[in-house]
This record gives C-alpha cells, sequence and structure tokens, in this order.
C-alpha cells in the first residue's frame, strides 16, 4: 500500500436518537444516526402501527360498488 493517500480510521462515537451509543471505527470521530438495533422494531419485537384502519376505510368508500366512476 502506497504511504499517505488512505484516510486516518479512528476510533468512532456512534450515538442513535434513543440514547444508546457504542464505539467502532471508522473515517469519522462521531456518527449520529437515527435508528439502532436497540430500537428498530424488527429487532425489538414492538411494531408502530401507523393509522391504517382511516385508510383502509377511505379505500373501501372509494370503491364501493356503484360508486365509483359516476359523476356528481
Amino acid at each position: 500500500m502506497k504511504e499517505g493517500i488512505h484516510p486516518d480510521y479512528v476510533e468512532t462515537s456512534v450515538t442513535c436518537g434513543c440514547g444508546t451509543s457504542f464505539t467502532t471505527r471508522s473515517t469519522r470521530s462521531e456518527l449520529k444516526i437515527d435508528i439502532c438495533s436497540e430500537c428498530h422494531p424488527f429487532y425489538t419485537g414492538k411494531l408502530k402501527f401507523v393509522d391504517t384502519a382511516g385508510r383502509i376505510e377511505k379505500f373501501k368508500n372509494k370503491f364501493a360498488a356503484g360508486s365509483y366512476g359516476t359523476k356528481k
């Protein structure tokens, strides 16, 4: 490898939005992330449901038999 062409590889402090922090190595000294394995729904098993009931009812009302495609 050539000398002086590679970036410095330093210890990096990674901080998540949930407050979890850990140390790894990178070319940056500090990273701030939004989601980590401690708070991601896939890893924690806690799913956050969005208001899908309102969306489903809106879809059913829109495409109900006889109401779609008629002029008002």
